[in-house]
């Protein structure tokens, strides 16, 4: 394994000064965000596709200074009820496969995407449960009608290119969780796996280590992103983890993202860690700074500084990358 960074921490950067920055900072693999959700600062697919140069400038940024792309990632949702959305996101999904394939790049991480509860429908629509028939009937169409045609057609895409995807299971989209993972690797096929989150797992009261094990049973975990999940122990007890208050309430919300280490300790991380290991996990440990109590500089060296030396230094250097 390798430890890695998702680079739209540093989007403000240009591509030039992003990869310096990582490099001195010991690590050797990045991450780099193509569109979507998570915007194309560094990036852009349908450009470098459509000029050979600015393709071949991007490739040499990398080259030059040794580090290694373990995935392109264009988190959005091509099953968005507003078309306009919905098409934007399927677009730069399939160029970003494109150029995935183009610089050998095995992994491309997304969204499962998640419809409405309609054709009619202007937002799309979560279900948390099953009661009243409504909703379960919602769901059922939602996979049925939308979820496994796309992702039918998009493991046959994915084929053509030799390239995987990597689901990020989250709330608010169809797969949030193992077993809806596993279900649109079942119904769909097998270049379609996980990008595995544990802040996402922590959050819903899931446990990582038994998820990751679950998923590694059926070959169906492609990258990793570390990040930590604090539950407030004062919060939660009294309003449970389905939370839409801001992420700037701090203060209020029953969960809050931290930089890994300030949600669980070393002990859950090496549990963590030595599961990957025993799957015979070999790609990227991504670190992905989402902590509204750390600037990004902040977060991301105490992130380095934990999984990178305190845990090797107290024993766990047998788990870990070289």
């Amino acid at each position: 394994m390798k430890l890695g960074v998702f680079a739209v921490l540093f989007s403000e950067k240009s591509l030039h000064e992003a990869l310096d920055y990582i490099k001195d900072s010991g690590l050797d693999t990045v991450e780099i965000g193509t569109g979507g959700y998570v915007g194309n600062a560094h990036c852009n697919p349908s450009e470098l596709l459509a000029d050979q140069a600015k393709f071949n400038a991007f490739y040499e940024a990398f080259q030059t200074r040794g580090i290694q792309i373990s995935a392109l990632s264009c988190h959005g949702n091509p099953l968005h009820p507003n078309k306009d959305i919905a098409t934007e996101h399927h677009q730069v999904f399939q160029d970003t496969v494109r150029l995935a394939s183009k610089l050998g790049i095995e992994n491309v991480v997304t969204f499962s995407g998640c419809p409405g509860e309609s054709d009619y429908s202007l937002h799309p629509v979560w279900i948390t449960c099953p009661w009243p028939n409504d909703f379960s009937e919602v769901v059922d169409w939602q996979w049925r009608e939308k979820v496994i045609p796309y992702w039918q057609e998009q493991n046959q895409f994915l084929k053509e290119y030799n390239v995987r995807v990597a689901v990020e299971p989250h709330p608010g989209f169809v797969v949030y969780n193992t077993e809806t993972l596993l279900r649109l690797r079942e119904e769909c096929g097998d270049q379609i796996g996980a990008n595995f989150d544990p802040s996402h797992y922590f959050w819903q009261g899931m446990d990582p280590v038994a998820c990751i094990k679950a998923l590694g049973k059926e070959n169906a975990l492609f990258h990793f992103h570390a990040k930590d999940t604090r539950i407030d122990q004062q919060n939660n007890p009294l309003n449970g983890v389905l939370d839409t208050k801001s992420y700037k309430d701090i203060a209020n919300r029953s969960w809050v993202f931290r930089t890994v280490g300030y949600g669980h300790g070393e002990d859950t991380w090496r549990e963590i860690i030595s599961s990957l290991q025993t799957i015979g996990y070999e790609g990227a440990i991504s670190i992905e700074h989402e902590d509204g109590l750390m600037s990004i500089e902040e977060g991301f060296t105490k992130a380095v500084e934990f999984l990178q030396n305190k845990l090797i230094k107290q024993g766990a250097k047998e788990l870990w990358w070289a």
